[in-house]
């Protein structure tokens, strides 16, 4: 399993092309390492970009929790999975983000973050993933709320 780090501003082109980072590409596993999906974030107006091997994971763990013959289990589905779209790097190392989904998260200039989250990598617009960050003092509290409880001796 690949963990992203690093956060990257790039460039979209008029077809809505985004290089990946050579960082963020060295970084992925060699397995299914061009194939990607995106999807609107849950909470955040973001994409996520999950390589292959995660995506498959997230529906390993969304199979073994959610029974479609529940309504209130078939909406969910249907909300997580609307408007994912199956992305491909190509020959030049970048990904043709759907507009649509640029459209979703607000993408008004032309230059976009990337971001390595653990499996993923979010999208942001520029401005807004400026925009996200709280004081040092916020960040320290949600660390312990989060955080702070976990034996540290048995965290492997």
């Amino acid at each position: 399993m690949t963990n992203f780090i690093g956060d990257h501003i790039c460039k979209i082109d008029a077809k809505g092309r985004i290089m990946l980072p050579a960082a963020l590409k060295k970084q992925m596993s060699s397995t299914g390492a061009d194939r990607f999906v995106i999807k609107k974030d849950i909470f955040a107006k973001c994409l996520i970009l999950y390589p292959m091997e995660e995506w498959e994971r997230q529906n390993r763990i969304i199979r073994a929790k959610v029974n479609p013959y529940k309504k209130e289990h078939n909406q969910f589905l249907r909300a997580f999975y609307k408007g994912t779209a199956d992305v491909n790097l190509d020959g030049n190392n970048r990904l043709l983000i759907p507009r649509r989904l640029l459209d979703i998260i607000g993408v008004s200039n032309k230059e976009v973050v990337l971001a390595g989250q653990y499996h993923r990598i979010e999208i942001w617009p520029k401005d807004a993933y400026e925009r996200i960050d709280g004081t040092d003092d916020e960040f320290a509290a949600l660390a312990e709320k989060v955080l702070g409880n976990i034996n540290l001796e048995n965290s492997e």
